[in-house]
């Protein structure tokens, strides 16, 4: 499945940096500036994640049965983890998405200093992915 070449790709990527913890945060931080940006008009209450600390937005299209999203943040940690999570589910079919399982948080190291806040918003994240995706489904 290709969600799980992404997490290894990732993986590898986070593993060259031998679990320090500054160059992790730095390159996760980088990660979030790559995001393509989001218009103004797209950071609305509608599209805020639940459960974050930061303010996180997330919006997508579903064009040819696959799912496109975009999504920013207003802290550069969050920003970083939300563009994870967007290049594992990006473009995927919604059955693609909800057959996902997330290893690479643990597996990067990322769960050891990200806290429990970061942790739970990243669950909150990952659910709201997951629940676009069974909304895909159900309504074509």
């Amino acid at each position: 499945m290709i969600t799980e070449k992404i997490q290894k790709e990732i993986i590898d990527n986070f593993n060259m940096l031998d679990d320090d913890i500054e160059m992790s945060l730095n390159y996760l931080m980088e990660l979030g500036e790559g995001l393509e940006p989001m218009d103004e008009d797209l950071r609305v209450d509608d599209n805020i994640i639940k459960g974050c600390q930061s303010k996180v937005w997330l919006t997508h299209t579903f064009v040819d049965d696959k799912l496109h999203f975009l999504g920013d943040s207003n802290t550069a940690i969050t920003k970083g983890l939300l563009s994870l999570l967007i290049s594992v589910f990006n473009n995927r079919t919604p059955e693609e998405i909800l057959d996902s399982k997330l290893f690479f948080i643990n597996e990067t190291g990322l769960c050891r200093f990200i806290g429990t806040q970061r942790s739970n918003g990243l669950e909150a994240m990952e659910n709201k992915f997951k629940l676009i995706a069974l909304n895909a489904l159900k309504n074509g």
